[in-house]
Protein backbone atom coordinates (compact mmCIF):
# COMPACT_ATOMS: atom_id res chain seq x y z
CA UNK A 1 0.00 0.00 0.00
CA UNK A 2 1.53 3.54 -1.01
CA UNK A 3 2.29 5.72 1.86
CA UNK A 4 0.00 9.03 2.03
CA UNK A 5 1.23 12.00 0.18
CA UNK A 6 -0.54 14.62 2.02
CA UNK A 7 -0.18 18.47 0.99
CA UNK A 8 1.38 20.07 4.11
CA UNK A 9 2.56 23.68 5.07
CA UNK A 10 5.07 24.50 7.05
CA UNK A 11 5.11 28.16 9.59
CA UNK A 12 7.56 29.38 11.01
CA UNK A 13 8.37 32.82 12.95
CA UNK A 14 11.39 33.67 11.04
CA UNK A 15 13.03 35.67 13.50
CA UNK A 16 15.94 33.97 15.01
CA UNK A 17 17.27 33.07 11.67
CA UNK A 18 18.15 37.01 10.65
CA UNK A 19 19.10 38.23 14.17
CA UNK A 20 21.68 35.61 15.49
CA UNK A 21 24.86 34.41 13.08
CA UNK A 22 24.56 31.10 14.87
CA UNK A 23 21.64 30.38 13.73
CA UNK A 24 21.58 31.98 10.15
CA UNK A 25 24.85 29.55 10.00
CA UNK A 26 22.54 26.06 10.79
CA UNK A 27 19.47 27.47 9.10
CA UNK A 28 20.64 30.09 5.78
CA UNK A 29 17.11 29.74 4.32
CA UNK A 30 14.99 29.61 7.87
CA UNK A 31 13.95 26.93 9.79
CA UNK A 32 11.12 26.34 7.80
CA UNK A 33 13.12 25.82 4.48
CA UNK A 34 14.97 23.10 6.14
CA UNK A 35 11.98 21.79 7.23
CA UNK A 36 10.76 21.50 3.70
CA UNK A 37 13.94 19.92 1.90
CA UNK A 38 13.24 16.61 3.08
CA UNK A 39 9.61 16.54 2.55
CA UNK A 40 9.75 17.42 -0.49
CA UNK A 41 12.42 14.97 -1.31
CA UNK A 42 10.16 12.74 -0.12
CA UNK A 43 7.67 13.61 -2.86
CA UNK A 44 5.14 16.10 -0.49
CA UNK A 45 3.63 18.89 -1.76
CA UNK A 46 5.41 21.67 0.65
CA UNK A 47 4.28 25.25 1.31
CA UNK A 48 5.94 27.69 3.92
CA UNK A 49 4.98 30.41 5.31
CA UNK A 50 6.15 32.95 8.18
CA UNK A 51 4.90 35.79 10.50
CA UNK A 52 5.71 38.60 8.79
CA UNK A 53 3.62 37.71 5.99
CA UNK A 54 -0.23 39.31 5.81
CA UNK A 55 -2.43 37.05 8.34
CA UNK A 56 0.65 35.52 9.20
CA UNK A 57 0.84 33.26 5.64
CA UNK A 58 -2.47 31.44 7.01
CA UNK A 59 -4.83 32.29 5.05
CA UNK A 60 -8.37 30.45 4.90
CA UNK A 61 -7.40 29.33 1.14
CA UNK A 62 -4.36 28.26 2.33
CA UNK A 63 -5.36 26.20 5.28
CA UNK A 64 -8.06 25.21 3.86
CA UNK A 65 -5.55 23.52 1.22
CA UNK A 66 -3.01 21.79 3.61
CA UNK A 67 -3.64 18.53 5.01
CA UNK A 68 -1.33 19.09 7.55
CA UNK A 69 0.17 21.95 9.55
CA UNK A 70 4.29 21.80 10.55
CA UNK A 71 4.39 24.41 13.56
CA UNK A 72 7.58 26.21 15.22
CA UNK A 73 7.60 29.41 16.93
CA UNK A 74 9.73 30.38 19.74
CA UNK A 75 10.29 34.29 20.30
CA UNK A 76 6.98 35.73 19.04
CA UNK A 77 4.07 33.61 20.14
CA UNK A 78 1.86 36.62 21.48
CA UNK A 79 2.05 38.05 18.08
CA UNK A 80 0.05 35.64 16.86
CA UNK A 81 -2.96 37.09 15.50
CA UNK A 82 -6.10 35.49 18.02
CA UNK A 83 -7.90 35.35 14.71
CA UNK A 84 -5.63 33.12 12.94
CA UNK A 85 -5.87 30.84 16.06
CA UNK A 86 -8.88 30.25 16.26
CA UNK A 87 -8.69 29.51 12.43
CA UNK A 88 -6.20 27.16 12.98
CA UNK A 89 -7.96 25.33 16.03
CA UNK A 90 -11.60 25.67 13.32
CA UNK A 91 -9.67 23.68 11.01
CA UNK A 92 -8.52 20.92 12.92
CA UNK A 93 -11.19 20.12 15.47
CA UNK A 94 -13.86 20.58 12.31
CA UNK A 95 -12.30 19.90 9.23
CA UNK A 96 -9.80 17.09 10.08
CA UNK A 97 -6.15 18.73 9.25
CA UNK A 98 -3.51 17.67 11.24
CA UNK A 99 -1.31 19.51 13.00
CA UNK A 100 2.70 18.79 13.57
CA UNK A 101 3.73 21.33 16.61
CA UNK A 102 7.73 21.34 16.86
CA UNK A 103 9.86 22.09 20.07
CA UNK A 104 9.28 25.54 21.51
CA UNK A 105 5.48 25.85 20.11
CA UNK A 106 4.27 23.94 23.35
CA UNK A 107 3.46 27.47 24.19
CA UNK A 108 2.29 28.41 20.58
CA UNK A 109 -1.13 29.80 20.89
CA UNK A 110 -2.54 27.00 18.44
CA UNK A 111 -1.21 24.55 20.91
CA UNK A 112 -2.45 25.99 23.57
CA UNK A 113 -5.84 26.30 22.54
CA UNK A 114 -5.93 22.67 21.39
CA UNK A 115 -4.62 21.10 24.19
CA UNK A 116 -6.32 23.18 26.82
CA UNK A 117 -3.91 23.60 29.81
CA UNK A 118 -0.66 25.75 30.34
CA UNK A 119 1.93 23.36 29.05
CA UNK A 120 4.71 24.34 31.07
CA UNK A 121 7.52 22.70 31.93
CA UNK A 122 11.41 22.71 32.98
CA UNK A 123 13.79 23.81 30.48
CA UNK A 124 18.15 24.26 30.12
CA UNK A 125 20.21 25.27 27.61
CA UNK A 126 23.29 23.60 27.56
CA UNK A 127 24.47 21.59 25.13
CA UNK A 128 23.86 18.43 26.62
CA UNK A 129 23.37 14.68 25.02
CA UNK A 130 19.76 13.47 24.37
CA UNK A 131 18.38 10.46 23.61
CA UNK A 132 15.05 9.89 22.46
CA UNK A 133 14.10 6.44 22.90
CA UNK A 134 10.86 4.87 20.86
CA UNK A 135 8.46 3.71 23.54
CA UNK A 136 6.18 2.68 21.03
CA UNK A 137 7.47 0.97 18.01
CA UNK A 138 4.51 -0.06 16.41
CA UNK A 139 3.70 3.35 16.04
CA UNK A 140 3.48 4.78 12.51
CA UNK A 141 5.62 7.87 13.64
CA UNK A 142 8.35 5.11 14.78
CA UNK A 143 8.39 3.39 11.39
CA UNK A 144 12.26 3.55 9.98
CA UNK A 145 13.39 4.34 13.61
CA UNK A 146 16.04 2.56 15.62
CA UNK A 147 15.77 2.19 19.74
CA UNK A 148 16.79 5.39 20.21
CA UNK A 149 17.61 9.03 18.54
CA UNK A 150 21.03 10.44 19.81
CA UNK A 151 21.46 13.90 19.44
CA UNK A 152 25.23 15.58 20.88
CA UNK A 153 23.82 18.86 21.90
CA UNK A 154 20.22 20.02 22.62
CA UNK A 155 18.14 21.73 25.35
CA UNK A 156 17.11 20.50 28.25
CA UNK A 157 13.29 19.80 28.76
CA UNK A 158 12.04 18.29 31.44
CA UNK A 159 8.86 16.87 33.51
CA UNK A 160 6.66 17.52 34.50
CA UNK A 161 5.34 18.83 31.37
CA UNK A 162 1.49 20.34 31.90
CA UNK A 163 0.06 18.39 29.10
CA UNK A 164 -3.07 16.27 28.80
CA UNK A 165 -2.69 12.71 28.65
CA UNK A 166 -1.33 11.50 25.72
CA UNK A 167 -3.25 9.75 23.38
CA UNK A 168 -0.31 8.17 22.12
CA UNK A 169 3.41 8.49 23.62
CA UNK A 170 5.75 7.78 21.05
CA UNK A 171 8.75 8.71 22.54
CA UNK A 172 10.56 9.21 25.88
CA UNK A 173 13.76 11.71 26.05
CA UNK A 174 16.69 11.10 28.74
CA UNK A 175 19.18 13.92 28.66
CA UNK A 176 22.83 14.06 30.29
CA UNK A 177 21.81 15.92 33.23
CA UNK A 178 19.28 13.12 34.32
CA UNK A 179 16.27 14.40 33.39
CA UNK A 180 13.14 12.77 31.11
CA UNK A 181 10.36 13.86 29.11
CA UNK A 182 7.82 12.88 27.00
CA UNK A 183 9.22 13.81 23.57
CA UNK A 184 6.71 12.52 21.08
CA UNK A 185 2.89 13.03 21.69
CA UNK A 186 -0.35 12.35 19.78
CA UNK A 187 -3.93 13.26 20.23
CA UNK A 188 -6.98 13.63 18.99
CA UNK A 189 -8.99 16.52 18.66
CA UNK A 190 -12.38 16.73 16.82
CA UNK A 191 -11.73 15.36 13.26
CA UNK A 192 -8.04 16.26 13.58
CA UNK A 193 -4.74 14.87 15.13
CA UNK A 194 -2.15 16.75 16.31
CA UNK A 195 1.73 15.50 17.31
CA UNK A 196 4.46 17.30 19.28
CA UNK A 197 7.91 16.16 18.96
CA UNK A 198 10.50 17.97 21.10
CA UNK A 199 13.92 18.32 19.60
CA UNK A 200 15.24 21.64 17.60
CA UNK A 201 16.19 24.39 19.42
CA UNK A 202 17.35 26.88 17.06
CA UNK A 203 21.64 27.39 18.04
CA UNK A 204 21.84 23.11 16.67
CA UNK A 205 21.40 21.45 13.86
CA UNK A 206 19.19 19.11 15.12
CA UNK A 207 16.77 19.51 12.20
CA UNK A 208 19.46 18.28 9.87
CA UNK A 209 19.47 14.87 11.12
CA UNK A 210 18.45 11.91 9.00
CA UNK A 211 16.50 9.83 11.83
CA UNK A 212 14.46 13.88 12.78
CA UNK A 213 13.58 14.64 9.17
CA UNK A 214 12.46 10.99 9.20
CA UNK A 215 9.74 11.34 12.71
CA UNK A 216 8.66 14.21 11.00
CA UNK A 217 7.79 13.12 7.70
CA UNK A 218 6.10 10.17 9.68
CA UNK A 219 4.48 12.57 11.82
CA UNK A 220 3.21 14.56 9.44
CA UNK A 221 2.00 11.58 7.04
CA UNK A 222 0.14 10.63 10.08
CA UNK A 223 -1.52 13.73 11.51
CA UNK A 224 -2.92 14.20 8.19
CA UNK A 225 -6.44 14.93 7.02
CA UNK A 226 -7.10 11.50 5.92
CA UNK A 227 -8.33 11.80 2.23
CA UNK A 228 -12.33 11.90 1.51
CA UNK A 229 -12.93 13.17 4.74
CA UNK A 230 -16.27 15.00 5.07
CA UNK A 231 -16.98 17.50 8.08
CA UNK A 232 -20.30 16.00 9.61
CA UNK A 233 -23.41 17.77 9.68
CA UNK A 234 -24.33 20.46 12.15
CA UNK A 235 -27.19 21.72 13.18
CA UNK A 236 -31.22 21.51 14.00
CA UNK A 237 -32.47 17.67 13.03
CA UNK A 238 -35.24 19.22 10.84
CA UNK A 239 -37.24 15.43 10.52
CA UNK A 240 -38.20 13.96 13.30
CA UNK A 241 -36.72 10.21 13.79
CA UNK A 242 -39.28 6.96 13.58
CA UNK A 243 -40.68 6.12 16.66
CA UNK A 244 -39.17 2.70 17.81
CA UNK A 245 -42.37 0.21 18.14
CA UNK A 246 -42.62 -0.95 21.36
CA UNK A 247 -42.98 -4.98 22.02
CA UNK A 248 -46.01 -6.51 22.65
Amino acid sequence: MPLPSPRVLIWNEFIHERRDETVRAHYPQGIHEALATPLRAAGLTVETATLDEPEHGLTEERLNAADTLVWWGHRAHAEVSDAVVERVKRRVTEQGMGLVALHSSHFSKPFLALMGTGCFLKYRVAAEKERLWVVDPGHPVAAGIADCIELDHEEMYGEPFDIPPPDDLVFLSWFQGGEVFRSGCGWRRGLGRIFYFRPGHETYPTYHHPQIQRVILNAVRWAARPEGLEAPVRGRRTTPLEPIPRRS
